[in-house]
């Protein structure tokens, strides 16, 4: 009887260790050992951008001008970095607005993220489809892992589905709602449980 009840508690207990350990597991994708960063950032509003702590809205349906609202987190130089965030339109009568971007110094837009109205994620540049799904309401998950000087991998809700060469140079992400060169507003879009690591 001891044996069985030791056994019980045992897998019990191995259970809720699983389960403490879950959400970290989660928490990022890639290999290796990662170190959670904290870097800092400054907003960009421009036109009819605002933002609100992680809520950003371009309001009007402009297709020229700058139109911008985002967060623009400080620069890294060299090895590997991973940005972690959710993002959900709450509203949405435009198309084609980038939301997550990795910057690539003074070089300029290096990978952009977008939108279209029907819910399709894809790469600015070069158009290549990232996913769907992106519907009004519905939470997606996006990480990127920049490895400066080797790749630059793109996932949607813990999936991989793009990966492109990176340079050397400098980086940093941008994350929030900007008018492409063939898109307008209005939309409305929340991040939340941003996150950033390196290697």
């Amino acid at each position: 009887m001891m044996s069985n009840r030791a056994g019980i508690l045992a897998a019990v207990l191995a259970a809720a260790g699983l389960l403490a350990t879950a959400p970290a597991a989660l928490a990022q994708v890639g290999s290796g050992n990662w170190t959670p960063d904290s870097p800092s950032f400054k907003v960009q509003e421009k036109g009819c951008g605002k933002v609100s702590d992680l809520t950003f809205t371009l309001s009007c349906s402009s297709g020229s001008g700058e139109q911008r609202a985002e967060r623009r987190y400080e620069t890294y130089a060299g090895g590997t970095h991973q940005f972690e965030g959710y993002f959900k339109i709450t509203s949405q009568s435009g198309s084609r607005i980038s939301l997550k971007q990795t910057f690539h110094g003074d070089q300029g837009p290096f990978f952009l993220l977008a939108v279209e109205k029907g819910g399709r994620m894809y790469s600015v540049e070069g158009g290549q489809t990232i996913g769907g799904g992106a519907t009004v309401g519905t939470t997606v998950r996006v990480n990127t892992i920049n490895q400066v000087g080797g790749t630059h991998k793109t996932y949607v809700n813990g999936s991989l589905k793009h990966t492109t060469s990176s340079p050397g140079g400098d980086f940093y992400d941008k994350l929030g709602a900007y008018r492409t060169a063939s898109g307008a507003g209005p939309i409305t879009v929340t991040w939340s449980k941003i996150r950033f690591w390196h290697q």
